[in-house]
């Protein structure tokens, strides 16, 4: 496998964005297959890659999921940066997608990952917008 490690922190966090919108691409389109686990799994890995952008814009990252949703919380969420329902959200979202991936007689609902994949979209369009702000204004502040 190839890896590319060059490119900008703004190139870092566009790519983030990206991949969590694909990963939502996914999550409904297996959503619409009636693939209730598969979707939840997509909308839940689209969330924590919109939230490894918005650490990616403080030059953080995380190895471990929770460590990166702890620090989303702690950081962004309890500074309501982003609205306090959300941390919930994300939590129950991580909830859904463990017990999709790894419990044997979970049943996946379509409302439920109707929720997951509603809670990723919603945080996908924060997200972004936050982030593209951020950069714009580090980029004024570096022309200045």
């Amino acid at each position: 496998m190839v890896q590319h490690n060059e490119g900008t922190r703004e190139d870092l966090v566009k790519y983030r964005i990206e991949t969590a919108k694909g990963d939502l691409k996914s999550a409904k389109l297996l959503l619409a297959a009636n693939e209730f686990r598969g979707a939840n799994n997509r909308a839940y890995y689209s969330i924590y890659h919109v939230i490894s952008a918005v650490h990616a814009l403080d030059g953080r990252a995380y190895k471990r999921h929770k460590d990166a949703l702890a620090n989303f919380n702690k950081d962004y969420i309890r500074t309501e940066i982003f609205p306090r329902p959300f941390g919930r959200r994300i939590a129950e979202a991580e909830e859904i997608r463990h017990a999709s991936d790894y419990d044997d007689f979970y049943l996946a609902t379509k409302s439920e990952a109707e929720e997951v994949i509603a809670t990723a979209e919603e945080l996908i369009d924060m997200i972004e917008e936050y982030c593209i702000g951020r950069m714009e204004q580090d980029s004024e502040r570096n022309r200045e």
